[in-house]
């Protein structure tokens, strides 16, 4: 065996931060060169070297770098490299003229290898696999610890076989290494080994750190962490962040102690972390490289590290590869059917639209885009009847656009957060062509390297959504009582074998944080089936609406909640009320009228508390945005237009400039006139019990909506003003906290109204179909009120009697409404004085005394006590026997 004492040294060596290939190279090399020396050229892995002390050092005629005189080295055995940067002090011998290079790697080539003067170089999953095969070849024996050793390296370089670099060789050498002896659990118990309380310190670090950047359409990740001394295993801890996070290309820079390690991986082919990390003096395979920089401090190396990559990653697609060119354009003033036949002609599903006719525009493409119109849009509007409708009342205005040298992470992010079904390519004013959804579905699975964790979970995942787990956001914002009839209503569910869900406002207003008890229960199955059952559990009753699948819970102390059959809903013409079919929860909630009331959350046990969202109603949410779920929302029913009046002013939010078209192009084409007054009637009796309905009714104004009251009312200087003063008046009303219950609406309506005249009033009460109460206080009472009113503000002095004589005997609906319209501050004080005193005064007069003083029962009875009364209200009578005599002055008198 050689000493390092001999003048003709034979060394085999490796790179910096040897791994387990490196010291199985290493060995499977000493094989081949009787007599070898063994030499690390700087660190390595702690895993490794705890290994290699304990265990297999015997094996290894090994010796430590400084002892050895470098003049007296002839050989240099290079293993699982060929990088002058990566063999540490042995790269200053290179130039040594009687030396000689033999080199064993499975690296790719690079331009700056050293150049040995003999090479094995084979693309393997692991270096040992090419060694090994010449021991085999060479018919060289081995101990069965060697062959552990040689088989550990080809496990963790391939990833137990699981890295893509994997080969047929890899596989070859181990079935061999396996035949002489290959101890398979040893190579088990150090290549699934627990991560230590250090790492997973330094692993919570790399996660807080981490950064994701769009570069040229690739997205890569990187984390930049600092630790006072250096870290072993700062590969292995990388390599768990990527598993564990699914990361496509990462790269993990560490500064520990005045060095500042790199470690990358990649699943992309894009991205050859090797080569972009050669410039740092590492190196390593297209999918695992490192690299160890001194000299530097962390932020200057991950800027250098950040341009490299800018330089070296060039984007696979371009808009210019994947669009469809020339484009098939249509003009604006295409009529749906004929638009329909360019859809089948050209057997597309979209069209772009431009504003000059055609069916392909200019011959130079400048015909001026202003928007896209769908298949799906197209037969609607077709089955409505509406064939003669020029596109442009229904085409897609909001829509975004592309140049040619768009990446596919644009061309991504424009398809998919705005739903747009295809994407003009743009340079110039010049439409280049489109790209569809089809289009980038292809790219990115041309791009994908899907991970056997993506395939199942796109088998077990049967509908494409945004999901995620709401439970703690529940529990923090939902009462205990609610939490428990969700999980039972899930359980009830779970044991008919149906899904369960809560849907619409009560999950929209859980992210608004607003209080919101009215739950809505959507079954995929038999809503009533399951109604029952949960009724007979839990001793409670309900309604049950067989056309509509629906059915109503009520409990004891008369909580209710809302249960309907998953279903879809589709109208014979416009603004007919809908027809019912059984369906999805998808397709539940693509049957709603605006995104942000399409989330659902899962309340069956085993996914409790999982948030569904199919149509982008958290990103309205945040954006605060209404927005219609299609085309032509407002043709199938109208009345949505009030609704996104409303919900707007309630939540500040603001009507989508699309959705704002349609409801414009809805009014145009006069669908309202089709509503049932009825239909009009309970839409505006929301807006009015409104917090605040003065914005909404603005909102209908600005709409010419309100002419669905009636033409003649319009929004003026006066009516906002006496908008304004109802809502004070009815505040004010409120903060009395008095026990009276009176209708708000009514209030507000009467001031709608205020300037109708009794025929204009008995047309709107018949259109609306009002019930003979309500049409008795806006056709009758309300004149009365307003003759009050002009009898109080025409007297002077106002007396409590003369008031309380006025006043007596109108609803609360109706006082409220007077006081709201006087301009008279007296007059409101006075009203006022009424409500909160005067209506509770009475006399102590009763019939027995009347009777005592020998007056006969009568009527006279109720003249007396109201005469008594009113002097009482004048302050005429202070005391019970003031009373008294004035009873027998009044009547004396008669």
């Amino acid at each position: 065996m050689a000493t390092i004492n001999d003048k003709k040294l034979t060394v085999i060596t490796t790179h910096i931060n040897a791994d387990f290939d490196a010291l199985a190279s290493m060995l499977a090399a000493q094989k081949l060169y009787p007599g070898s020396i063994v030499v690390l050229p700087g660190s390595y892995e702690k895993n490794l070297r705890n290994f290699f002390i304990k265990s297999m050092a015997y094996l290894f005629n090994m010796a430590d770098i400084k002892d050895i005189d470098f003049s007296n080295i002839k050989k240099l055995v290079l293993v699982d490299t060929k990088q002058t940067s990566r063999i540490g002090k042995f790269a200053s011998i290179l130039k040594q003229p009687d030396l000689e290079v033999h080199i064993y790697d499975h690296h790719p080539a690079m331009a700056n290898d050293i150049k040995g003067d003999y090479e094995v170089n084979l693309l393997t999953g692991a270096t040992v696999s090419i060694l090994t095969e010449i021991i085999k070849k060479k018919r060289i024996g081995l101990s069965p610890d060697e062959a552990t050793i040689l088989c550990l390296g080809i496990y963790e370089d391939t990833g137990s076989f699981t890295f893509s670099s994997t080969t047929e060789t890899d596989f070859v050498a181990a079935a061999f290494l396996v035949s002489r002896g290959a101890n398979l659990d040893i190579v088990s118990n150090l290549i699934d080994r627990e991560i230590s309380a250090e790492q997973v310190g330094l692993l919570n670090d790399m996660f807080q750190a981490a950064m994701h950047h769009n570069i040229n359409g690739i997205e890569i990740v990187t984390t930049c962490v600092t630790t006072d001394d250096y870290l072993p295993d700062f590969s292995f801890v990388v390599h768990k962040m990527v598993k564990m996070e699914n990361i496509r290309v990462m790269f993990a820079l560490a500064l520990m102690g005045k060095k500042v390690y790199i470690v990358a991986r990649s699943r992309m082919p894009e991205v050859d972390v090797g080569t972009i990390l050669t410039p740092f003096g590492g190196g390593g395979h297209s999918f695992a490289a490192s690299a160890t920089i001194k000299d530097k401090t962390l932020a200057q190396t991950e800027h250098e590290l950040i341009e490299e990559l800018y330089k070296s990653i060039k984007p696979k697609k371009w808009a210019k590869d994947l669009m469809s060119s020339p484009p098939i354009m249509i003009g604006s003033d295409i009529s749906c059917k004929d638009a329909n036949n360019f859809l089948t002609r050209y057997n597309v599903n979209a069209l772009l639209v431009t504003e000059k006719s055609g069916d392909k525009g200019d011959k130079d493409g400048k015909s001026g885009l202003v928007g896209f119109i769908s298949r799906q849009i197209i037969e609607k509007a077709l089955y409505h009847k509406l064939d003669y409708v020029e596109v442009k009342e229904y085409m897609t205005t909001e829509m975004s656009v592309v140049g040619s040298d768009a990446d596919l992470s644009e061309i991504q992010k424009k398809i998919i957060e705005n739903k747009q079904r295809l994407l003009p390519v743009v340079d110039d004013d010049v439409i280049k062509g489109v790209i569809t959804r089809t289009d980038l579905l292809n790219a990115l699975v041309r791009q994908a390297q899907d991970s056997a964790t993506d395939s199942l979970d796109r088998q077990t995942e049967k509908v494409h959504a945004r999901t995620r787990n709401v439970v703690k956001f529940m529990n923090e914002r939902i009462s205990e009582r609610l939490m428990n009839i969700l999980k039972t209503s899930g359980e009830t569910a779970s044991e008919l074998g149906y899904r369960a869900y809560v849907v619409g406002g009560f999950v929209r207003d859980l992210f608004l944080y607003r209080a919101n008890e009215d739950i809505d229960i959507v079954i995929e199955g038999d809503g009533i089936a399951f109604a029952k059952k949960y009724a007979e559990k839990f001793n409670a009753r309900i309604h049950v609406y067989e056309k509509f699948g629906t059915a109503v819970i009520i409990f004891p102390d008369g909580f209710k909640i809302d249960v309907a059959s998953a279903r879809m809903e589709y109208y014979k013409f416009p603004a007919a009320l809908p027809t019912v079919e059984m369906s999805s929860i998808k397709l539940d909630l693509f049957r709603r009228d605006f995104t942000v009331n399409t989330l659902a959350i899962h309340i069956n046990q085993n996914r409790f508390g999982v948030l569904i969202d199919f149509f982008g109603a958290q990103r309205d949410i945040k954006r605060k945005s209404i927005r219609a779920l299609h085309n032509l929302s407002f043709v199938e029913d109208p009345t949505r237009a009030f609704r996104a009046i409303r919900f707007e002013q309630r939540f500040g939010f603001t009507i989508g400039k699309l959705t704002s078209g349609l409801i414009n192009n809805a009014i145009k084409m006069g669908f309202f006139k089709r509503l049932s007054g009825r239909r009009v009637f309970n839409e505006l009796r929301q807006i009015l019990e409104e917090e605040n309905p003065v914005p909404a009714v603005k909102g209908l104004y600005d709409y010419n909506l309100l002419k669905a009251i009636h033409p003649s009312i319009k929004i003026n200087e006066d009516l906002v003003s006496l908008l304004n003063s109802v809502k004070k008046v009815l505040s004010w009303h409120d903060l009395l906290f008095l026990e009276d219950l009176y209708m708000k609406w009514i209030v507000y309506f009467l001031a709608l109204v205020r300037h109708c005249d009794d025929k204009t009033s008995d047309e709107i009460c018949a259109r609306f179909e009002l019930s003979p109460q309500y049409k008795t206080i806006i056709c009758e009472e309300r004149f009365q009120a307003e003759k009050c009113l002009l009898a109080l503000e025409r007297t002077a002095s106002v007396k409590d009697g003369f008031l309380y004589r006025q006043i007596y005997g109108f609803k609360t609906e109706l006082i409220l409404y007077m006081m709201a319209v006087t301009k008279q501050k007296r007059i409101k004080k006075s009203i006022s004085r009424y409500f909160t005193r005067l209506r509770y005064v009475t006399t102590s007069i009763t019939g027995k005394q009347l009777i005592k003083m020998g007056f006969k029962p009568g009527p006279i009875f109720g003249e007396i006590i109201e005469a008594a009364l009113y002097a009482k209200l004048d302050g005429d009578l202070k005391t019970a026997n003031d009373e008294l005599v004035f009873a027998r002055n009044y009547v004396s008198k008669l």
